[in-house]
Protein backbone atom coordinates (compact mmCIF):
# COMPACT_ATOMS: atom_id res chain seq x y z
CA UNK A 1 0.00 0.00 0.00
CA UNK A 2 1.78 3.35 -1.09
CA UNK A 3 0.91 6.40 0.38
CA UNK A 4 0.50 9.42 -2.10
CA UNK A 5 0.40 13.02 -2.05
CA UNK A 6 -1.15 15.02 -4.69
CA UNK A 7 0.00 18.18 -5.92
CA UNK A 8 -2.91 20.00 -8.51
CA UNK A 9 -5.57 17.31 -7.29
CA UNK A 10 -8.16 19.36 -9.21
CA UNK A 11 -6.06 19.89 -12.53
CA UNK A 12 -6.08 17.40 -14.91
CA UNK A 13 -3.37 14.83 -14.39
CA UNK A 14 -4.21 14.94 -10.36
CA UNK A 15 -8.17 14.67 -11.54
CA UNK A 16 -7.37 11.11 -13.58
CA UNK A 17 -4.59 10.15 -10.87
CA UNK A 18 -7.82 9.64 -8.42
CA UNK A 19 -9.59 7.62 -11.02
CA UNK A 20 -6.32 5.73 -10.72
CA UNK A 21 -6.75 5.60 -7.47
CA UNK A 22 -10.59 4.82 -7.09
CA UNK A 23 -9.83 2.18 -9.44
CA UNK A 24 -7.00 0.51 -6.76
CA UNK A 25 -8.18 1.20 -3.14
CA UNK A 26 -5.52 -2.51 -2.46
CA UNK A 27 -2.46 -0.63 -3.85
CA UNK A 28 -2.89 3.16 -2.76
CA UNK A 29 -3.86 5.11 0.15
CA UNK A 30 -4.69 9.06 -0.18
CA UNK A 31 -2.83 11.27 1.99
CA UNK A 32 -2.45 14.58 1.08
CA UNK A 33 -4.67 16.39 -1.98
CA UNK A 34 -3.48 19.84 -2.96
CA UNK A 35 -5.41 22.71 -5.31
CA UNK A 36 -4.67 26.25 -6.27
CA UNK A 37 -8.14 28.12 -6.04
CA UNK A 38 -10.69 25.12 -7.17
CA UNK A 39 -12.10 24.93 -4.20
CA UNK A 40 -15.26 23.52 -4.89
CA UNK A 41 -13.65 20.33 -6.91
CA UNK A 42 -10.97 20.12 -3.45
CA UNK A 43 -14.14 19.98 -0.82
CA UNK A 44 -15.44 17.33 -2.99
CA UNK A 45 -12.35 14.89 -3.57
CA UNK A 46 -11.43 15.32 0.22
CA UNK A 47 -15.09 14.12 1.13
CA UNK A 48 -14.71 10.83 -1.16
CA UNK A 49 -11.29 10.38 -0.49
CA UNK A 50 -11.32 11.52 3.12
CA UNK A 51 -7.19 12.25 3.13
CA UNK A 52 -5.40 12.87 6.16
CA UNK A 53 -4.37 16.52 5.22
CA UNK A 54 -5.93 19.01 2.38
CA UNK A 55 -3.83 22.41 1.33
CA UNK A 56 -5.79 25.34 -0.98
CA UNK A 57 -2.90 27.48 -1.99
CA UNK A 58 -5.08 30.65 -1.96
CA UNK A 59 -5.34 31.60 1.54
CA UNK A 60 -8.02 33.70 1.00
CA UNK A 61 -10.37 30.23 0.19
CA UNK A 62 -8.63 28.90 3.57
CA UNK A 63 -12.23 29.47 5.26
CA UNK A 64 -14.02 28.32 2.71
CA UNK A 65 -12.40 25.14 3.08
CA UNK A 66 -11.97 24.73 6.82
CA UNK A 67 -15.84 25.23 6.72
CA UNK A 68 -16.87 22.52 4.41
CA UNK A 69 -14.49 20.07 5.66
CA UNK A 70 -15.30 20.84 9.13
CA UNK A 71 -17.01 18.19 10.30
CA UNK A 72 -14.26 15.73 9.00
CA UNK A 73 -11.01 14.26 10.22
CA UNK A 74 -9.33 16.19 7.66
CA UNK A 75 -6.10 18.68 8.87
CA UNK A 76 -6.93 21.92 6.89
CA UNK A 77 -4.23 24.14 5.32
CA UNK A 78 -3.61 26.81 3.45
CA UNK A 79 -0.39 29.04 1.68
CA UNK A 80 2.26 28.04 -0.38
CA UNK A 81 4.45 27.09 3.07
CA UNK A 82 1.92 24.54 3.47
CA UNK A 83 2.62 23.14 0.20
CA UNK A 84 6.14 22.21 0.78
CA UNK A 85 5.43 21.29 4.24
CA UNK A 86 2.85 18.62 3.85
CA UNK A 87 5.21 16.55 1.21
CA UNK A 88 7.39 16.14 4.04
CA UNK A 89 4.83 14.34 6.43
CA UNK A 90 5.86 10.33 7.81
CA UNK A 91 2.42 9.26 6.13
CA UNK A 92 3.67 9.94 2.95
CA UNK A 93 5.62 7.71 0.77
CA UNK A 94 5.29 8.79 -2.72
CA UNK A 95 4.84 12.65 -4.23
CA UNK A 96 2.98 13.05 -7.23
CA UNK A 97 3.42 17.04 -8.48
CA UNK A 98 1.01 17.17 -10.75
CA UNK A 99 0.75 21.11 -10.20
CA UNK A 100 1.49 23.78 -13.60
CA UNK A 101 4.62 25.59 -14.07
CA UNK A 102 7.63 27.02 -12.13
CA UNK A 103 4.97 26.88 -8.73
CA UNK A 104 6.50 23.17 -8.94
CA UNK A 105 9.77 23.16 -8.32
CA UNK A 106 9.49 24.36 -4.73
CA UNK A 107 7.45 21.88 -3.24
CA UNK A 108 9.50 19.45 -5.33
CA UNK A 109 12.84 20.22 -3.96
CA UNK A 110 10.98 19.89 0.00
CA UNK A 111 9.54 16.16 -0.98
CA UNK A 112 13.25 15.59 -2.53
CA UNK A 113 14.76 16.38 0.97
CA UNK A 114 12.33 14.48 2.39
CA UNK A 115 13.51 11.45 0.92
CA UNK A 116 9.85 11.10 -0.96
CA UNK A 117 9.91 9.37 -3.92
CA UNK A 118 8.90 11.73 -7.15
CA UNK A 119 6.17 11.21 -9.53
CA UNK A 120 7.01 13.87 -11.79
CA UNK A 121 3.95 15.31 -14.45
CA UNK A 122 4.96 19.02 -13.18
CA UNK A 123 7.71 19.29 -16.30
CA UNK A 124 8.87 22.94 -15.74
CA UNK A 125 10.86 21.22 -12.29
CA UNK A 126 13.53 19.79 -14.35
CA UNK A 127 12.92 22.70 -17.33
CA UNK A 128 14.05 25.41 -15.16
CA UNK A 129 16.47 23.40 -12.57
CA UNK A 130 17.10 20.02 -14.06
CA UNK A 131 20.73 20.74 -12.38
CA UNK A 132 19.91 21.18 -9.21
CA UNK A 133 17.01 18.24 -8.97
CA UNK A 134 19.04 15.48 -10.73
CA UNK A 135 21.87 16.07 -8.18
CA UNK A 136 18.92 16.56 -5.10
CA UNK A 137 17.97 13.35 -6.28
CA UNK A 138 20.65 11.60 -6.25
CA UNK A 139 22.34 13.30 -2.50
CA UNK A 140 18.58 11.90 -1.35
CA UNK A 141 18.19 8.74 -2.79
CA UNK A 142 15.28 9.48 -4.59
CA UNK A 143 13.75 8.25 -7.46
CA UNK A 144 12.16 10.45 -10.14
CA UNK A 145 9.18 8.32 -12.22
CA UNK A 146 8.09 10.39 -15.25
CA UNK A 147 4.23 11.01 -15.87
CA UNK A 148 4.38 12.70 -19.13
CA UNK A 149 3.73 9.73 -21.77
CA UNK A 150 6.59 10.53 -23.62
CA UNK A 151 8.70 10.53 -20.98
CA UNK A 152 7.10 6.97 -19.71
CA UNK A 153 7.20 5.24 -22.89
CA UNK A 154 11.36 5.95 -22.85
CA UNK A 155 11.40 5.00 -18.93
CA UNK A 156 9.56 1.76 -20.38
CA UNK A 157 11.67 1.08 -22.97
CA UNK A 158 14.66 1.25 -20.91
CA UNK A 159 13.10 -1.97 -18.52
CA UNK A 160 16.02 -3.93 -18.48
CA UNK A 161 18.26 -2.26 -20.67
CA UNK A 162 19.55 0.41 -18.01
CA UNK A 163 23.30 -1.43 -19.04
CA UNK A 164 22.71 -0.59 -22.16
CA UNK A 165 24.42 3.06 -23.18
CA UNK A 166 21.42 4.75 -25.33
CA UNK A 167 22.46 6.00 -28.93
CA UNK A 168 19.43 8.49 -29.18
CA UNK A 169 16.17 8.90 -27.60
CA UNK A 170 13.02 9.91 -30.29
CA UNK A 171 10.17 11.68 -28.54
CA UNK A 172 7.07 11.54 -30.76
CA UNK A 173 4.61 14.90 -31.01
CA UNK A 174 1.21 14.55 -32.31
CA UNK A 175 1.67 18.61 -34.41
CA UNK A 176 -1.20 19.91 -32.30
CA UNK A 177 -4.19 21.43 -34.02
CA UNK A 178 -2.57 23.44 -35.80
CA UNK A 179 0.32 21.09 -37.59
CA UNK A 180 0.65 21.43 -41.17
CA UNK A 181 -0.84 25.43 -41.43
CA UNK A 182 1.37 28.39 -42.76
CA UNK A 183 2.78 31.25 -40.40
CA UNK A 184 0.28 33.44 -41.89
CA UNK A 185 -2.87 31.18 -41.07
CA UNK A 186 -1.70 31.17 -37.11
CA UNK A 187 -1.55 34.82 -36.80
CA UNK A 188 -5.36 34.72 -37.10
CA UNK A 189 -6.13 31.43 -34.53
CA UNK A 190 -8.44 32.17 -31.91
CA UNK A 191 -7.86 30.84 -28.11
CA UNK A 192 -10.96 28.16 -28.88
CA UNK A 193 -9.12 26.56 -31.89
CA UNK A 194 -5.92 26.66 -30.33
CA UNK A 195 -7.94 24.83 -27.00
CA UNK A 196 -9.36 22.06 -29.72
CA UNK A 197 -6.34 19.21 -29.27
CA UNK A 198 -6.89 16.53 -31.84
CA UNK A 199 -5.68 13.33 -29.14
CA UNK A 200 -5.13 14.69 -25.90
CA UNK A 201 -7.62 16.13 -23.14
CA UNK A 202 -5.24 18.64 -20.97
CA UNK A 203 -5.50 21.30 -19.04
CA UNK A 204 -5.60 24.50 -21.04
CA UNK A 205 -1.55 25.88 -19.73
CA UNK A 206 -0.55 22.69 -21.60
CA UNK A 207 -2.99 22.37 -24.44
CA UNK A 208 -1.37 26.05 -25.61
CA UNK A 209 1.87 24.55 -25.31
CA UNK A 210 1.02 22.09 -27.43
CA UNK A 211 -0.68 23.78 -30.11
CA UNK A 212 2.85 25.87 -30.20
CA UNK A 213 5.06 22.95 -29.86
CA UNK A 214 6.33 24.47 -26.69
CA UNK A 215 4.58 21.16 -24.49
CA UNK A 216 7.51 19.27 -26.64
CA UNK A 217 10.04 21.56 -26.29
CA UNK A 218 9.69 21.33 -22.63
CA UNK A 219 10.04 17.59 -22.89
CA UNK A 220 13.03 17.74 -24.61
CA UNK A 221 15.00 19.66 -21.94
CA UNK A 222 13.37 17.33 -19.20
CA UNK A 223 14.09 14.39 -21.31
CA UNK A 224 17.87 15.48 -21.35
CA UNK A 225 17.49 15.48 -16.85
CA UNK A 226 15.40 12.74 -16.59
CA UNK A 227 17.88 10.28 -18.58
CA UNK A 228 21.15 11.71 -18.37
CA UNK A 229 21.22 12.71 -22.17
CA UNK A 230 23.83 14.83 -24.15
CA UNK A 231 21.91 17.54 -26.30
CA UNK A 232 22.47 15.71 -29.83
CA UNK A 233 21.15 12.30 -28.03
CA UNK A 234 17.37 13.98 -28.14
CA UNK A 235 15.42 14.15 -31.31
CA UNK A 236 11.51 15.35 -32.18
CA UNK A 237 9.47 13.68 -34.49
CA UNK A 238 5.94 14.37 -35.68
CA UNK A 239 3.20 11.33 -35.15
CA UNK A 240 -0.44 12.83 -35.41
CA UNK A 241 -2.40 9.24 -34.64
CA UNK A 242 -0.35 9.69 -30.95
CA UNK A 243 0.03 6.05 -30.75
CA UNK A 244 3.76 5.41 -30.52
CA UNK A 245 4.57 7.44 -27.50
CA UNK A 246 8.31 7.61 -28.04
CA UNK A 247 11.30 5.50 -28.84
CA UNK A 248 14.57 4.73 -28.13
CA UNK A 249 17.51 3.50 -29.60
CA UNK A 250 20.18 1.63 -28.49
CA UNK A 251 24.11 1.52 -30.00
CA UNK A 252 23.81 -1.53 -31.82
CA UNK A 253 20.64 0.51 -34.08
CA UNK A 254 17.62 -1.41 -32.00
CA UNK A 255 14.76 1.01 -31.87
CA UNK A 256 12.02 0.51 -29.13
CA UNK A 257 8.78 2.02 -28.89
CA UNK A 258 5.82 2.09 -26.69
CA UNK A 259 2.48 2.28 -27.83
CA UNK A 260 -0.99 2.66 -26.90
CA UNK A 261 -4.08 4.65 -26.67
CA UNK A 262 -3.18 8.73 -25.56
CA UNK A 263 -4.80 8.36 -22.19
CA UNK A 264 -2.85 9.67 -19.27
CA UNK A 265 -4.03 7.24 -17.36
CA UNK A 266 -1.86 4.63 -18.03
CA UNK A 267 1.82 6.32 -17.16
CA UNK A 268 -0.23 7.83 -14.09
CA UNK A 269 -0.38 4.07 -13.19
CA UNK A 270 3.05 3.21 -14.42
CA UNK A 271 4.43 5.54 -12.24
CA UNK A 272 2.75 5.09 -9.30
CA UNK A 273 2.52 1.48 -9.73
CA UNK A 274 6.29 0.79 -10.45
CA UNK A 275 7.95 -1.78 -10.31
CA UNK A 276 4.78 -3.47 -10.82
CA UNK A 277 2.27 -2.82 -13.99
CA UNK A 278 -1.07 -3.52 -12.41
CA UNK A 279 -4.50 -4.89 -13.71
CA UNK A 280 -6.87 -1.81 -15.67
CA UNK A 281 -9.64 -1.64 -17.48
CA UNK A 282 -8.28 1.25 -19.59
CA UNK A 283 -9.36 0.48 -23.48
CA UNK A 284 -7.10 -1.61 -25.62
CA UNK A 285 -5.30 -0.27 -28.71
CA UNK A 286 -5.77 -2.41 -31.82
CA UNK A 287 -3.37 -2.20 -35.02
CA UNK A 288 -6.76 -3.17 -37.14
CA UNK A 289 -8.21 0.95 -35.81
CA UNK A 290 -4.99 2.32 -36.86
CA UNK A 291 -3.87 0.78 -40.36
CA UNK A 292 -1.82 3.48 -40.64
CA UNK A 293 0.94 5.34 -38.51
CA UNK A 294 2.36 8.26 -40.20
CA UNK A 295 5.49 10.23 -38.93
CA UNK A 296 7.00 13.80 -40.30
CA UNK A 297 9.93 16.13 -39.45
CA UNK A 298 8.63 19.16 -36.82
CA UNK A 299 8.31 22.72 -39.02
CA UNK A 300 10.60 24.79 -36.81
CA UNK A 301 10.48 27.83 -38.64
CA UNK A 302 6.61 27.92 -38.49
CA UNK A 303 6.24 26.79 -34.79
CA UNK A 304 9.46 28.74 -33.51
CA UNK A 305 8.83 27.50 -30.12
CA UNK A 306 10.24 23.83 -30.39
CA UNK A 307 13.26 25.74 -31.82
CA UNK A 308 13.83 28.48 -28.82
CA UNK A 309 13.11 25.70 -26.35
CA UNK A 310 16.09 23.88 -28.04
CA UNK A 311 18.52 27.04 -28.21
CA UNK A 312 17.99 27.14 -24.73
CA UNK A 313 18.99 23.57 -23.58
CA UNK A 314 22.67 24.39 -26.01
CA UNK A 315 23.18 27.22 -24.35
CA UNK A 316 22.36 25.99 -20.51
CA UNK A 317 22.54 27.85 -17.52
CA UNK A 318 19.37 29.57 -16.78
CA UNK A 319 18.43 29.92 -20.26
CA UNK A 320 15.42 27.23 -19.94
CA UNK A 321 14.53 29.18 -16.62
CA UNK A 322 14.37 32.67 -19.12
CA UNK A 323 12.41 30.30 -21.77
CA UNK A 324 9.84 28.94 -19.29
CA UNK A 325 9.20 32.22 -17.30
CA UNK A 326 8.65 34.43 -20.35
CA UNK A 327 6.30 31.17 -21.61
CA UNK A 328 3.88 31.39 -18.64
CA UNK A 329 3.74 34.78 -18.94
CA UNK A 330 2.67 34.40 -23.02
CA UNK A 331 0.33 31.94 -22.34
CA UNK A 332 -1.48 33.42 -19.81
CA UNK A 333 -1.78 36.76 -22.18
CA UNK A 334 -3.17 34.64 -24.92
CA UNK A 335 -5.56 32.55 -23.14
CA UNK A 336 -7.16 36.21 -21.83
CA UNK A 337 -6.84 36.99 -25.36
CA UNK A 338 -4.40 39.91 -25.18
CA UNK A 339 -1.69 38.43 -27.41
CA UNK A 340 -1.57 36.83 -30.39
CA UNK A 341 -0.87 33.31 -31.45
CA UNK A 342 2.77 34.15 -33.12
CA UNK A 343 3.39 37.04 -30.64
CA UNK A 344 4.15 34.56 -27.86
CA UNK A 345 7.32 33.29 -29.23
CA UNK A 346 8.63 36.95 -30.02
CA UNK A 347 8.35 37.61 -26.40
CA UNK A 348 9.88 34.53 -25.50
CA UNK A 349 12.60 35.07 -27.99
CA UNK A 350 12.89 38.72 -26.54
CA UNK A 351 13.33 37.53 -22.91
CA UNK A 352 16.08 34.77 -24.04
CA UNK A 353 18.04 38.01 -25.53
CA UNK A 354 17.55 40.15 -22.66
CA UNK A 355 17.16 38.66 -19.35
CA UNK A 356 20.55 38.38 -17.27
CA UNK A 357 22.17 35.10 -18.19
CA UNK A 358 23.72 33.15 -15.88
CA UNK A 359 26.10 29.91 -16.52
CA UNK A 360 25.86 28.46 -13.08
CA UNK A 361 22.69 28.91 -11.16
CA UNK A 362 22.07 28.29 -7.77
CA UNK A 363 18.77 28.20 -6.38
CA UNK A 364 18.54 31.97 -5.64
CA UNK A 365 19.31 32.70 -9.19
CA UNK A 366 16.69 30.49 -10.96
CA UNK A 367 14.55 32.81 -8.24
CA UNK A 368 15.72 35.58 -9.74
CA UNK A 369 15.49 35.00 -13.21
CA UNK A 370 12.27 33.57 -12.98
CA UNK A 371 11.19 37.24 -11.33
CA UNK A 372 13.20 39.18 -13.78
CA UNK A 373 12.39 37.26 -16.79
CA UNK A 374 8.20 37.48 -15.83
CA UNK A 375 8.69 41.36 -15.48
CA UNK A 376 10.69 41.58 -19.01
CA UNK A 377 7.57 39.69 -20.35
CA UNK A 378 5.02 41.56 -18.69
CA UNK A 379 6.85 44.88 -20.06
CA UNK A 380 6.46 43.32 -23.59
CA UNK A 381 3.20 42.79 -23.44
CA UNK A 382 2.27 46.18 -22.42
CA UNK A 383 4.51 48.31 -25.50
Amino acid sequence: MKRIAILGSTGSIGVQALDVIRANPESFELEVITAHSNADLLVKQALEFKPNTVVIAREDLYEQVQEALGREDIKVYAGSKALCSVVEMGTVDMVLTAMVGYAGLLPTIHAIKAGKQIALANKETLVVAGQLITNLAKEYGVNIYPVDSEHSAIFQCLAGEFHNPIEKIILTASGGPFRGRAAAELAEVTKAQALKHPNWDMGAKITIDSASLMNKGLEVIEAKWLFGLKNEQIDVVVHPQSIIHSLVQFEDGSIKAQMGLPDMKLPIQYALGYPQRLRSDFPRFSFLDYPQLTFEQPDLETFRNLQLAFDAMERGGNMPCILNAANEVAVSAFLRDEVGFLQMSDIIESCMAKVTYIANPSYDDYVSTDEEARKQATVLLNK
